[in-house]
C-alpha cells in the first residue's frame, strides 16, 4: 500500500485494523509525521546512528549489532515525556534469544531523545495506534536505535532471534539510512507460519506499521553489495504497549 501524505490517513488505520500490517513508502511517513511537528533536527537525527554502542548482550552470543535505548510514557490524549533510563525486558515466550532477563543497553543521546524528530515521530504514532485503540489511556512507550553492521564474511542479522513477535500492541519500524546493504527484507507471517506479505525498507522514513498480538515479523540477513566498503542499515524501532494509569 501507498499510503497518502494526510494528517489522519484512514485507509492506512483501516488497512492495519484489517490486516495487523501495513508498509509505507518514505515520503508519505514523512509527510505524516511532518504534519505533527517540525523535523527541524533531522541532520543531527540521523547522524545519532554513528554514535551508538554495541549490543553487549547479542555480542555473546556470536553476534553483532550497535544500539541506545530510550523509555516514554504516553496518554491518549497527551504529551509523550521521556523516563527515567531502565532496562529493556521481555520473556522468553517472545525472545527465546534473550528473554527473561533485564537488558541495559546506552541511553539515546539526550538531545536526540527529546528533539524535534524524535518527538514528532512519537506523537505520529501515539496518535495514529491510540485511533486503533482508543480504549488504551496510557501507554509505555520504548525507542531503540539499531544499527545492523554486515561485511563480505559475515551477514548482518537485523532479527538474530527469527520471526517474532515483541510482546506489545503496536510497532514502528523506521528506516533512518542505508548504505551499501543489500537484502534486509521484512517477512510477515501469521501465528501459525503462513507468509502474509514482504517488503523491503529501502528509503529515509519507509515504514513497517504492525499490530504485534496478531502477527510475527522478521528481517532477513543482510550483505554489503561491495565488500570493499562499509556498510550498515540503521532503523528506528518504536513500541507501544499498554500500561497501567500513574
Amino acid at each position: 500500500m501507498n499510503a497518502s501524505a494526510e494528517p489522519y490517513d484512514t485507509a492506512l488505520h483501516d488497512q492495519v485494523d484489517r490486516e495487523g500490517f501495513a508498509f509505507v513508502h518514505g515520503d508519505a511517513m514523512r509527510g505524516l509525521v511532518e504534519h505533527v511537528g517540525p523535523l527541524t533536527d533531522l541532520a543531527a537525527f540521523t547522524a545519532s546512528w554513528n554514535a551508538l554502542e554495541p549490543d553487549t548482550y547479542l555480542a555473546a552470543t556470536g553476534r553483532f549489532r550497535r544500539r541506545r535505548h530510550a523509555t516514554y510514557a504516553g496518554t491518549r490524549f497527551g504529551h509523550v515525556e521521556p523516563r527515567k533510563h531502565q532496562a529493556h525486558y521481555q520473556t522468553l515466550a517472545y525472545n527465546a534469544l534473550q528473554g527473561d532477563i533485564e537488558r541495559w543497553f546506552e541511553p539515546v543521546l539526550p538531545e536526540i531523545a527529546t528533539g524535534p524528530t524524535m518527538m514528532a515521530i512519537l506523537d505520529y504514532c501515539r496518535d495514529f495506534f491510540g485511533g486503533l485503540s482508543p480504549e488504551i489511556a496510557h501507554w509505555h512507550i520504548e525507542v531503540h536505535q539499531f544499527r545492523i553492521e554486515a561485511t563480505a564474511g559475515a551477514a548482518g542479522e537485523p532479527t538474530p532471534e527469527g520471526s517474532h513477535r515483541d510482546g506489545v500492541d503496536y510497532v514502528l519500524v523506521l528506516l533512518v539510512d542505508r548504505e551499501n546493504i543489500a537484502s534486509g527484507t521484512t517477512t510477515i507471517h501469521s501465528p501459525d507460519g503462513r507468509s502474509l506479505g514482504e517488503f523491503t525498507l529501502e528509503h529515509p522514513f519507509d515504514a513497517a506499521l504492525i499490530h504485534d498480538p496478531r502477527v510475527f515479523h522478521g528481517v532477513t540477513p543482510v550483505t554489503p553489495i561491495d565488500a570493499g566498503k562499509a556498510s550498515h542499515r540503521d532503523v528506528l524501532v518504536v513500541t507501544f504497549r499498554a500500561a497501567p494509569a500513574g
